[in-house]
Parts: C-alpha cells; structure tokens; sequence
C-alpha cells in the first residue's frame, strides 16, 4: 500500500494540475507546483521500478526496508535520490538521475536480472516521457505561445497555455533523466547495467570508481560546451516523440517565477 507521503504528492500534483489548467492564482506559481511535485512523483516510481523488479528477482528484503511503499524517506540516499535531483531541476532544468534504492545481490542468482533491475528505474522514466508525450502528439498545445507585456515579463498565451508548457517541461525532464540515468558510467544505471557482466578486475575497479560517477556526471554537465550538446540531444529527443520544439525549455523558465520578482 501507499504511503501517505506518496499519496500526499499524488494530491498535491494533482491539485496544482488543476490550478494550471484552470488558470488559478499566480500562473507561474502554479507551473512551478506542478513540475516539482510531477517530478518528484516520476523521482518516487524511479525508485519503486528499481525495487519492484528486485522484489520478484529474489531480494524479498526490498518490502521490509520499507521501499515498495513509494516512500522518499526510505531510500537509502533520500538526499541523492530526491533533494538534489529537485535541486536541479528547480535552478538548471536538468533531470539528474538520483541514488538508487539498496539491493542485495547475494539474492539475485542472474546475471540478466541484476541488469534488468537497474534498467527499470531508466525505463520507467522513457515510459513516462512516452505518456506526456501523447496529448503533444495528438495536437494538443499548438496554440502556444510567449510574449512579453509591458513590464518586460513573459507571458505564456493560448488555450490551457501554462498547463502545456508545464507538461512540456515533465516531458523535457523525463527525457533529460532517460538519456542521463542510461550513461555507462559507475555509479549511474547505465553503469549498473554493464557492471554484472564485467569480469572480476573489472567490477573491482568499477566498484572503486561507482562512489563518484554522480559527482563527475555533475562536473562533465557544468561544462558549457557539453551541457550545449547534451540539451541539443534532449530536444532532439523531445522533438522526435512530439513534444513541441522549446516547448519544455519555455515552461522550465517560466517555473521559476521569482525571475520576476
């Protein structure tokens, strides 16, 4: 069953989908509480999906330590897993990939499981991108535009405006986090993946190095040049499953509504 922290940020994003769509209050205010707490319920079933499949795989210790109850507070590094990836989500627009949830693997017999266990959370994100992406795809949104009034500000305009370029955002996190979770590095999913099929010597040294993946992944992405190529690659991406082209970069600016203030 649910935890009640889960299921007080499914009622908080569901409430602030209302507010947006309906226009209520401070529209920026509202795109704000709609990205964050869709983020943060994507960042909760991340963690779920990686647990689920460990479940099942043979780590029944998954339940006891609290992690198939979509609670945040019971991930090993709820730190990684929740606070720095909404960090960055609110001042750099980047869905980093957060603290996976503890598996023993002396339970898990198969190479191929332990693989599929760190692909599910990468997975669950590419799903949730996909599903965003439908209304986009269906047309939804293609009214929406941006000027600015008389104070310099922009202003979204169109049908449910702000409720699409805040979808548009999810959807361009969603993608951010896909791409970024299934990089081969140690530490990272992607890394995670590869590691049960790696010889000895080589898981030793991964092993080593999988402590500071997160870290060099931050200090690769505060390069200019690739953080220029990587958010190419995103919008690429969004593009190509429908999302409309700036569509989630305006709604990630205009999240942040004290950049008017």
């Amino acid at each position: 069953m649910p935890s009640p922290i889960f299921a007080g940020i499914l009622a908080i994003t569901g409430v602030a989908g209302w507010m947006t769509w309906t226009a209520f209050g401070n529209p920026r205010v509202d795109v704000f509480l709609l990205v964050v707490s869709g983020w943060v319920l994507s960042l909760c079933l991340h963690e779920y999906a990686h647990a689920i499949v460990a479940y099942f795989s043979g780590d029944r210790g998954v339940a006891d330590r609290g992690y198939l109850r979509l609670d945040p507070l019971k991930y090993t590094h709820p730190v990684l897993s929740i606070v720095l990836p909404l960090v960055a989500v609110v001042l750099g627009g980047i869905g980093l990939p957060g603290g996976a949830v503890w598996v023993d693997h002396a339970h898990i017999r198969s190479k191929a499981k332990q693989s599929l266990i760190s692909a599910a959370g990468p997975a669950t994100n590419v799903v949730f991108a996909l599903i965003l992406a439908v209304p986009f795809a269906l047309g939804a949104g293609g009214d929406v535009g941006v000027v600015r009034d008389g104070s310099g500000s922009i202003v979204v305009v169109g049908s449910h405006g702000d409720f699409w370029v805040a979808l548009g955002a999810l959807a361009f996190l969603q993608v951010t986090a896909s791409l970024l979770n299934l990089v081969p590095m140690p530490g990272l999913d992607g890394g995670n993946i590869l590691q049960p099929w790696l010889s000895a010597p080589y898981q030793r040294a991964y092993n080593l190095f999988a402590p500071y993946g997160f870290m060099l992944l931050f200090v690769l992405l505060w390069q200019s040049r690739i953080n220029y190529w990587f958010f190419a690659v995103v919008g690429w991406f969004a593009n190509l499953i429908g999302v409309p082209d700036g569509l989630g970069e305006v709604g990630l600016y205009y999240m942040r509504f004290w950049s008017s203030l």
